[in-house]
């Protein structure tokens, strides 16, 4: 009854964002300041465009991830919606080319993550804009380390390396725990990678337990118990994700397992109340590697104003505007061309060099990372590794139950998308 009555204020919230007559709705999340952001873009977009109406509703994460699809089905919901879950809505995605002035312009600048809301290799369309481009990396309290007389690990430092660095630092300040990562099956899936996962067969279909995995999962597990790893973020009773950042804000952990979508709430939260960097991706024989990733504004095919829709985002994609909003909302561009001539950041100093080392750190990503992140069943992959993860944390089920059960986790999904 509990799950119900969540399930339907969810819905309520996300019918709210229905496009009306005349209007193009935008559902709409953030980490730090999109929604903020995108409204000054917009209030802009419509002095110029007086005939089209720009409409933004904030919402939460959760919300959106878990609402959408369910009104999709029922041909509710917004004319553009953003989320990082398109496998979900991607039969309800709208083909934007016929509604964009240069689509070669869009796959000459973005055409690295339009292949994320496509459904194959033969599948041409443009269905949504990056609204930025996303690394994982540990984001690392300098202040504790400094205190502890402990060194931050270098470019190269291994998994255990990093363990062991954050277990000393946490004995040396009492902080309640070394180190704590989301509470996401995408955030896991970097340290796996390099720990030498492979997550797929060699004809391509989902595979996710093999030694690489598992030598990642045994040691997280036993990092919990000894304290290395603040565990409660894993092993709470709710499922789905849960973000440790105000562990993080509040000085209670020394390393965070996070990312570039952070950068704006440090700035703003932390500031300078203690010394943080970004560190550098921690290595294992699979590679030093994080995961990339990030939001995307997708276009939604019921709209009834695709030509307004596939002009609003037009705007947001050309070069000027998509600059400016990366300097706005303090994120990593997704356009090619910004990447390689940089962007004039409004950051502290802290946050100057973390911007930098963002940079530096995607140019460790994997091609198994790319290619995990935009696999149509990247999201139950993912769903299914938190949630059994988090069981074993809890202390619910064995780690080799939850191996057994993240497979039919994914079977079950990989069967239910054949239907």
């Amino acid at each position: 009854m509990r799950h119900a009555i969540i399930a339907a204020s969810l819905a309520v919230l996300l019918t709210s964002a229905t496009a009306r007559a005349g209007e193009v709705r935008i559902a709409c999340y953030s980490d730090g300041n999109e929604c903020e952001s995108t409204e000054i873009l917009a209030a802009r977009f419509m002095q110029a465009n007086p005939d089209i109406k720009i409409a933004i509703d904030k919402m939460s994460f959760k919300a959106i991830q878990e609402s959408l699809p369910v009104q999709l089905a029922a041909g509710q919901g917004p004319d553009i919606v953003r989320t990082t879950d398109f496998g979900p809505i991607m039969a309800y995605m709208l083909d934007l080319t016929p509604y964009v002035k240069d689509p070669a312009y869009w796959e000459a600048n973005y055409g690295g993550t339009l292949g994320w809301m496509r459904r194959d290799a033969n599948d041409h369309g443009i269905y949504g804009l990056m609204t930025q481009l996303t690394i994982s990396a540990p984001l690392v309290n300098k202040t504790l380390f400094d205190q502890a007389g402990v060194a931050v690990p270098k470019a190269g430092a291994t998994w255990d390396e990093w363990a062991t660095a954050v277990k000393q630092v946490k004995e040396a300040t009492k902080i309640v725990g070394g180190m704590a990562w989301d509470r996401s099956g995408a955030r896991f899936a970097g340290p796996s990678i390099s720990m030498g996962a492979t997550y797929f067969a060699a004809d391509g279909s989902p595979a996710v337990i093999d030694d690489g995995f598992k030598a990642m999962a045994s040691r997280y597990v036993a990092w919990a118990k000894d304290g290395t790893v603040k565990g409660d973020i894993w092993s709470q009773a709710a499922t789905g994700y849960r973000d440790a950042f105000d562990d993080f804000a509040n000085g209670r952990i020394a390393v965070y397992l996070s990312g570039s979508w952070q950068l704006s709430r440090l700035e703003k939260t932390v500031g300078d109340g203690f010394d943080w960097v970004v560190g550098a991706e921690p290595c294992g024989r699979g590679g030093c590697t994080g995961m990339p990733g990030g939001a995307a504004f997708v276009a939604l095919k019921h709209s009834k104003h695709p030509k307004d829709v596939g002009a609003f985002l037009d705007y947001l994609a050309s070069a000027p505007v998509y600059a400016e909003w990366m300097v706005m909302t303090s994120n990593v561009p997704a356009n090619v061309a910004l990447q390689k001539k940089g962007l004039p950041y409004k950051l502290s100093k802290a946050g100057t060099a973390a911007i930098q080392q963002f940079g530096a750190d995607a140019a460790t990503l994997t091609p198994l990372a790319y290619k995990l992140q935009g696999d149509v069943m990247s999201r139950p992959i993912f769903g299914a590794v938190a949630d059994r993860i988090a069981a074993v944390m809890a202390g619910q089920m064995t780690l080799d139950q939850a191996y057994a059960r993240i497979t039919s986790d994914v079977a079950d999904a990989v069967a239910a998308s054949k239907k």
